[in-house]
């Protein structure tokens, strides 16, 4: 095969791909970036405006305030993920690879089940679940002998993220445990053996073997989980509305450039103030990406070799 016919027939299969990918995901990104650098007012063309519209967004109180509230509670919504979530898909999936439990199948699909649901119905259905009128966990609670436990969460300024938050570890907890399991059934049977002549038992063959062996996996998880959790908007949504009540508790950067882009009730929208808090969006989340392959795939891939 000459060089040209290699480079017709490569351009041929990625072509369609590269127009793609671009037309939907790099053209939007760019336009929103650029547009954060104009201003706008109502019935006049847009002027370039530089930095100045994240000076404002950082620094005049009436955007600063509701923009770091957001990112705060982002913040504490992808903790919440990695502090309950990633721990029990771990737990999750290291029962799950025991040969010796029976009908792993089954409950391997009954837990990622809730993964393969829209988030609307979802959202609905919790709704439903914890309704203080009509709701079934406030049955549940007091069958227990538990109902001191029960209260409007989503109608709380201090449980209504905290409940969001808990209600997408159960719908996504199935993400981090089948990855998790994944790897686990790919560690060699000979390493496993070896540790079980060597007088290891489960626990230990689990914590001074398997787990060295899967932490580039549960890296990956890591950053999935912050890239989703930063990217998060319809869960909120659903169970809060667009205002993130009550008093924007719930609120996160995704339902706060929602707001901002599109108006809502008495509020404008404010294209080039929404592609602001989108760009910012965009920074954090690289940031972060950047941290974890500068400073620990690159350590993974080191203790590989």
């Amino acid at each position: 095969m000459s060089r040209a016919h290699y480079w017709r027939v490569l351009a041929f299969f990625l072509l369609p791909a590269v127009l793609v990918y671009s037309a939907f995901s790099v053209y939007p990104l760019l336009a929103t970036i650029v547009d954060s650098f104009y201003l706008r007012h109502p019935g006049a063309p847009e002027t370039f405006n530089g930095l100045g519209n994240f000076y404002t967004l950082l620094g005049d109180t009436t955007w600063s305030k509701p923009f770091w509230n957001a990112f705060g509670n982002n913040c504490l919504f992808f903790l919440i993920h990695m502090v309950v979530q990633n721990p029990i898909g771990l737990a999750l999936a290291a029962l799950l690879s025991l040969p010796q439990l029976r009908l792993r199948n089954t409950y391997r699909t009954l837990i990622f089940m809730p993964t393969m649901l829209s988030v609307v119905v979802i959202g609905f259905v919790w709704q439903l679940i914890l309704s203080p009128l009509w709701g079934v966990w406030k049955s549940f609670l007091v069958a227990l002998h538990l109902g001191f436990l029960f209260g409007p969460y989503l109608g709380q300024e201090h449980t209504a993220l905290l409940t969001i938050s808990l209600i997408s570890v159960w719908q996504f907890v199935g993400i981090p445990m089948i990855l998790i399991y994944t790897a686990l059934l790919a560690i060699p049977d000979e390493l496993v053996d070896a540790a079980t002549v060597d007088g290891l038992n489960q626990w230990q063959t689990f914590f001074h073997v398997k787990l060295p062996l899967i932490w580039p996996t549960i890296g990956l998880v890591s950053v999935l989980t912050f890239v989703n959790n930063f990217n998060a908007f319809d869960l909120v949504y659903v169970m809060e509305g667009a205002l993130a009540g009550p008093n924007y508790s719930s609120d996160i950067m995704g339902t706060l450039f929602y707001r901002t882009f599109f108006g809502n009730q008495l509020q404008l929208g404010d294209k080039t103030m929404g592609s602001t808090i989108a760009t910012m969006m965009f920074l954090f989340i690289l940031v972060g990406v950047m941290i974890y392959l500068f400073l620990i795939q690159r350590r993974m891939q080191r203790y590989s070799f």
